[in-house]
């Protein structure tokens, strides 16, 4: 092999942080001519302006410099043509027409909405959370915020303001933060914007674009943070995913229980299955061994027997405490799975993220329940 050669495939190796891929596979990777002991790389990006060029160029050369004999670098950055983007947006969609959902019932990727009732149970919270929980187990994971009206899920995983997915041509990239590949409505609205007042149609394509304009790529999980309640997403999604499991949240008290239920009994009437309910906001012990249950207790059991009469059986899968550390987290964009080693609600959602992340899609709903604190 010469010494072009080693440098061609030590680059080539250089992962795009955006695509997840290596830049050889996606035809980045131009002329490269080696000089004694220097180095000189072509690359090209996606598009001008592309936000991960800086990291891959110098990915790129210290790819370059760790080849022997090799001590100084010098790359050359261009820009894909139109032709160059066309055939890349091919290559990822795999012979797929542009604009067809990837995520149907044929799909190896498993779909999870996290639905509730009503809101102010922690469903967003709880949601990102799992998220990052299940993308630390070594799965590639997505997440869709479909709560439109009340999107929180880019402040709850710390994408900072302003963070737009990256277009090339009719795709998009989404941003990833802790690891999972996140889209929502908050990242595309200007400056001074706060509110979305849209109604059925806006919503449905809304929703249908994140499905289908969206490049995930190969997800082992996509999460679908659903608004509360039985309303217009709740009837899209379950038009474009009849085949998606179910999660219900729901705190301990009967208000959100007794809620909480219509969510999943919309959910079986579009063909739907929920696999189980997870309890937020359980009773905590204080450090002198005090039980203290602010909510409540039993919701997520009456919630799991509603959903069981007269269909599959539905386990509680999770009683998660309340937990000031979990709110402090989302508070901060910094999610308590990735910083609170024993707080009792951080380790709930990873012992939840284990028992999903050892589910097949044949297999679900047959978890134990998880309670810890």
């Amino acid at each position: 092999m010469t010494a072009v050669d080693r440098v061609r495939a030590a680059v080539a190796a250089v992962t795009d942080p955006e695509l997840r891929r290596p830049i050889g596979d996606l035809d980045m990777v131009r002329e490269i001519e080696v000089d004694g002991d220097l180095a000189r790389v072509g690359i090209v990006l996606t598009i001008v302006g592309c936000p991960a060029a800086a990291r891959i160029e110098s990915d790129v050369r210290q790819a370059a410099a760790s080849v022997p004999g090799i001590s100084a670098v010098e790359v050359a950055v261009g820009v894909m043509t139109p032709a160059e983007r066309k055939a890349l947006t091919e290559k990822l969609r795999e012979g797929r027409p542009a604009r067809q959902m990837p995520f149907g019932p044929e799909s190896l990727t498993r779909v999870i909405l996290v639905s509730s009732g009503k809101g102010g149970v922690g469903k967003s919270t709880v949601t990102a959370n799992l998220a990052v929980a299940l993308a630390d187990q070594g799965l590639s994971v997505g997440l869709v915020d479909a709560d439109v009206h009340g999107f929180s899920i880019p402040g709850l995983l710390g994408i900072p303001a302003g963070t737009q997915p990256t277009r090339i041509d009719d795709l998009m990239l989404p941003p990833v933060a802790h690891g999972v590949k996140t889209i929502s409505i908050g990242m595309f609205l200007r400056d001074g914007e706060a509110v979305v007042a849209w109604r059925g149609p806006m919503l449905h394509r809304t929703v249908s674009q994140f499905l289908t304009d969206v490049f995930f790529g190969d997800l082992d999980i996509l999460l679908i943070d659903m608004p509360p309640g039985t309303g217009d997403i709740a009837i899209s999604i379950g038009q474009l995913l009849p085949h998606a499991e179910v999660l219900v949240v729901t705190t301990p008290q009967a208000a959100a229980s007794d809620v909480a239920i219509r969510s999943g009994l919309v959910a079986r009437q579009t063909g739907q299955r929920v696999i189980g309910v997870v309890e937020n906001m359980a009773a905590y012990t204080l450090p002198d061994g005090t039980v203290v249950d602010l909510f409540g207790s039993g919701g997520g059991e009456a919630v799991a027997a509603a959903l069981s009469d007269g269909g599959d059986a539905v386990a509680l899968l999770a009683s998660i405490p309340l937990s000031p550390a979990l709110r402090e987290g989302g508070d901060v964009g910094i999610p308590i799975v990735t910083t609170e080693s024993t707080d009792a609600a951080a380790t709930t959602i990873r012992a939840l993220a284990r028992s999903l992340a050892g589910q097949g899609r044949g297999l679900s709903g047959r978890s134990l329940p998880v309670s810890i604190g």
